[in-house]
């Protein structure tokens, strides 16, 4: 990833239209698959078929065998993949479609141990969705076994590192544009309750595994996990401690684990990040903050803005940039691509994303297949985020802090 020094950085962009201030490569468009790309899924819920969506609009990507413990969710996703071969074990699925060179994992969290080891050991290229796994063991068995088959790709679905406008935001973060962080906060937020209705009352708790705490890291671990990623890409940076509360604030149906929570991620050197999810309430939905001494970066996922202080210097680019008003504020909004686009007098239509960031990171994962290119985010830094993600759940739980033990950082 480029970083810049400020007289880099304004000598770059003087009368190029920020070109040294935009990603070139937007939504993967400049890379073409030599291909095609056969894959199978293991896991065929709702993260499953999301992703049997979000494949079927990459060229050369075919889907060729799907996988889950039961028959009629793989006999349904076998459909949706338009009759990629269905099978309830992903053993077999491995023995008999040799043409597999790709499997993507999308059981539950506490689930991910198992068919990522073995698709490794199968000699296949492995898309793990994140967290990587719901205990600290199983995370590291994980990277391990990922260490271990150092020709095969092995990929964590930790989205931000694929995401054009998080790639394009974190180049200003590492320039003097933003300069030293002084805060981090991250927040998710959308009223919904996590439950789901089960025609078989015997199968309640494996449907509803997010509610199950023995198993589910809850809003820690399945919401929060992403934004404690992007902090640590965006910094370098682990906590060595974390503290968290929740409680239940809306749902009171029974379940033990939290809908709304409050994290505090605390970092060696005094930077804090602060994050807040609830099951309770939408406004706000998900975004991450930089608060830094020269600018703040404010991030949404499909839109990114950057707020400049007044004492900071004006780059030449700036002539050019889009702004939106924030109430008294007024945000540079940050566009992938824009250099093209303002070429075709299409900036505006520049603004957002065309596709979710799940598509990116699955993208990045068969380009990384295809090209030998290393993964956006790898075992070592998927470990990394998910270990942070344990402790703030323990915390949350427990309604105290939990240091981090740096033994746990490493395979």
């Amino acid at each position: 990833m480029l970083d810049l020094s400020r007289r880099e950085f304004i000598a770059s962009s003087a009368g190029a239209m920020a070109a040294v201030a935009i990603l070139p490569d937007f939504a993967g468009a400049a890379r073409t698959l030599a291909g095609p790309v056969n894959i199978a899924i293991v896991g065929c819920g709702r993260q499953g078929r999301a992703i049997i969506t979000e494949l079927a609009q990459l060229e050369n990507v075919k889907i060729v065998a799907v996988c889950d413990t039961e028959q009629a969710r793989a006999d349904g996703a076998s459909k949706r993949a338009k009759g990629a071969e269905a099978f309830t074990n992903i053993n077999a699925m491995l023995d008999k479609v040799k043409s597999i060179a790709a499997v993507v994992v999308a059981t539950p969290t506490h689930l991910h141990k198992d068919p990522v080891v073995a698709a490794l050991a199968a000699g296949k290229h492995v898309y793990c969705e994140a967290p990587m796994a719901h205990t600290v063991a199983d995370a590291k068995a994980i990277a391990s076994a990922a260490a271990a088959a150092s020709k095969q790709v092995f990929a964590v679905g930790f989205e931000g590192r694929s995401n054009p406008i998080y790639k394009l935001a974190r180049t200003f973060f590492r320039s003097d544009a933003v300069r030293e962080v002084v805060a981090i906060e991250g927040k998710q937020f959308q009223k919904t309750s996590w439950r789901f209705p089960s025609s078989d009352a015997s199968r309640d708790k494996v449907v509803n595994w997010r509610l199950d705490k023995e198993v589910s890291l809850g809003l820690p671990g399945e919401w929060g996990s992403q934004a404690f990623d992007v902090a640590m890409w965006y910094t370098d940076k682990v906590p060595v401690r974390v503290r968290g509360y929740g409680s239940i604030r809306l749902h009171a149906d029974g379940r033990k684990l939290a809908d709304t929570v409050h994290c505090e991620l605390i970092f060696a050197d005094e930077l804090r990040m602060g994050y807040d999810a609830s099951l309770a309430n939408s406004f706000e939905t998900r975004q991450e903050l930089f608060r830094g001494a020269n600018a703040a970066i404010k991030l949404s996922w499909t839109h990114g803005w950057m707020f400049k202080e007044a004492d900071a210097a004006t780059q030449g680019w700036e002539v050019y940039a889009n702004r939106q008003r924030f109430h008294n504020d007024e945000g540079i909004t940050l566009i992938a691509d824009a250099t093209k686009l303002a070429s075709q007098g299409k900036l505006k239509e520049g603004v957002g994303l065309p596709y979710t960031s799940l598509y990116y990171g699955l993208y990045d994962f068969v380009y990384s297949v295809d090209s030998g290119k290393a993964a956006s985010c790898d075992g070592a830094a998927g470990l990394r985020a998910t270990v942070v993600a344990i402790a703030c759940a323990k915390a949350t739980a427990e309604n105290g802090e939990v240091t981090i033990n740096p033994a746990d950082l490493k395979a």
